[in-house]
């Protein structure tokens, strides 16, 4: 929609004050994970390999990083055993098996539009608050997109009785907690070391070593309830990162009021004190919980990552003859994926009501 003066009336016949400020979106995902540089001209596909070490299977998220199947008796014994030799024998050879995992880069979008008279007349310069505006709506949409692919991880827990979803009837606890990081040890998975740097190209710095939980700000009065929580003002030698609420044993908790819940989408609130849209079901948080290597994402970083977009008003075209119009925004490529389900997590809760 073009922007004319009915739909942002001027100040005339007031003081003129000065432009407020309004809320910004923060980077928070997209400094996390594998950091992919992009080039062009080399298709829009992107695909990655593993090789599954030996003993592991296909099968599931946890069986791609075990070297022990399930089986009765000394599974240890049992593998020793299997590599025993006899001189002179050749063993059978055995084979390597990958797993490919492939993500389309997706294209998106935002744009402004605005008429001659108000680039002409209007006492604000709205082509500038537009331009500043595109570059908070690129952070925000790609928050979102990488938002949506982390919560498909297959490594689902879900709060107090639930088993779905749907039947989610709990907010998080410690021995929640605890059964992530006791399956995340057992697939081999890798504190957290480093994460990208808030500059504009490519790099990353380091920061202490924690399995990262990203979460919505409403759960940070469930979180400070928690056994074990340690606030960020009484960290010792450890350097909090940007929104950090806290830590509970290996895992620091990364709070951000732009992390939607699944409203309305639990069991029935009930006796469970649980926070509620509608007040008939349960709003269930997502809580996504990352180890060292576990997702990668196309960085939107560099001069390359964006195609940005400014017409003024005043071009003539035969769909615009006398140039009435102009326009400002850019266009991206964006892309994540999980590389590892068994790296990292989802825990999806509900959140207490806050006491009077």
């Amino acid at each position: 929609m073009v922007q004319t003066y009915a739909m942002t009336p001027q100040r005339i016949g007031r003081m003129k004050g000065a432009i407020l400020k309004h809320a910004e979106p923060g980077e928070m995902l997209a400094k996390q994970g594998k950091q992919v540089k992009f080039n062009k001209n080399q298709s829009d596909t992107y695909v990655a390999r593993r090789y599954l070490p030996y003993g592991s299977t296909s099968a599931s998220a946890t069986s791609q990083n075990t070297f022990f199947q399930n089986a009765d008796g000394d599974r240890g014994n049992l593998i020793a055993q299997a590599h025993q030799t006899q001189e002179g024998v050749t063993p059978l050879p055995d084979s390597i098996a990958a797993i490919d995992i492939t993500v389309v880069m997706q294209q998106y979008a935002c744009l402004y539009g605005f008429t001659d008279k108000t680039f002409d007349f209007y006492e604000d310069d709205i082509p500038e608050q537009m331009t500043k505006q595109i570059g908070e709506r690129v952070t925000f949409v790609t928050e979102m997109i990488l938002y949506g692919i982390l919560r498909s991880c297959t490594n689902a827990y879900y709060g107090g009785t639930g088993t779905t979803i749907a039947t989610v009837n709990g907010a998080c606890t410690v021995g929640q907690v605890r059964r992530i990081v006791e399956n995340l040890r057992a697939n081999h998975a890798k504190t957290v070391t480093s994460m990208l740097s808030a500059s504009a190209l490519y790099g990353t710095e380091p920061v202490a070593a924690g399995y990262l939980v990203f979460c919505h700000t409403n759960l940070a009065s469930d979180i400070r309830n928690m056994a074990g929580y340690t606030p960020i003002e009484k960290y010792a030698s450890m350097k909090p990162l940007p929104g950090e609420l806290g830590k509970v044993e290996e895992f620091r908790f990364i709070g951000h009021p732009d992390l939607p819940s699944l409203q309305n989408a639990g069991a029935a609130v009930g006796a469970t004190d649980c926070r509620s849209t509608t007040g008939t079901l349960i709003d269930v948080y997502p809580m996504i919980v990352v180890a060292e290597d576990a997702w990668s994402q196309v960085s939107v970083r560099g001069k390359d990552s964006l195609k940005p977009s400014y017409l003024p008003t005043g071009v003539a075209s035969k769909s615009d003859v006398f140039g009435q119009r102009g326009y400002a925004g850019t266009i991206w490529y964006k892309a994540g994926m999980i590389e590892n389900h068994g790296w990292m997590a989802v825990l999806y809760v509900g959140s207490r009501n806050l006491p009077l």
